[in-house]
């Protein structure tokens, strides 16, 4: 455990809701999964992610701006509760406005590079495990309920998944999970 805060990287401000219309070209993503298959390849994921924050140099950052593998899990631990949430909202109230997330305030508070490994895992886990199911659950009639953040952005809940899901893929890349 480390006292230091480490170098903050910089803030991540782009409107990352372009990948619904465009594949990614860092991670290969594609904004068209269907929907039973969206809980599956978060369920699959899970495994990755356990395996990533085994590893030895899981606190090592690769470069001093960019987050260690134990970041990045802390982040989609955290990704997956906020999109949990956010999914709840659109499933249980009429267009709900989702509250803001600031995903690098968040490293900070919560000292992402200072978390134990295990405790991590276990978060992750629980929270992957539930939004797997919150979206295996999600009636047939209801994937077109909508929601939107405060910067204007709609989804539906079909688009929500999508846009959820690259998150989860992207990083799974960043750390070569």
């Amino acid at each position: 455990m480390s006292n230091d805060t480490p170098v903050a990287p910089p803030p991540d401000d782009k409107d990352w809701t372009w990948v619904l219309d465009t594949p990614c070209p860092d991670c290969g993503y594609r904004a068209d999964t269907p929907h039973a298959a969206i809980p599956v390849l978060v369920r699959g994921h899970l495994d990755r992610w356990s395996a990533v924050l085994g590893r030895d140099d899981v606190r090592i950052r690769p470069e001093p701006t960019v987050w260690s593998d134990l970041e990045y899990a802390c982040h989609v631990r955290d990704v997956y509760r906020v999109f949990g949430e956010r999914l709840r909202l659109m499933l249980t109230e009429d267009d709900p406005a989702f509250a803001n997330w600031d995903q690098d305030a968040t490293a900070l508070e919560q000292r992402y590079w200072d978390a134990d490994p295990e405790q991590v895992r276990a978060e992750l886990l629980e929270a992957g495990a539930a939004i797997a199911d919150a979206f295996a659950a999600v009636p047939d009639d209801a994937w077109h309920r909508t929601g939107r953040r405060s910067n204007g952005s709609a989804f539906t809940v079909e688009t929500l998944a999508w846009y959820f899901l690259h998150d989860d893929v992207h990083h799974l890349v960043d750390v070569q999970g």
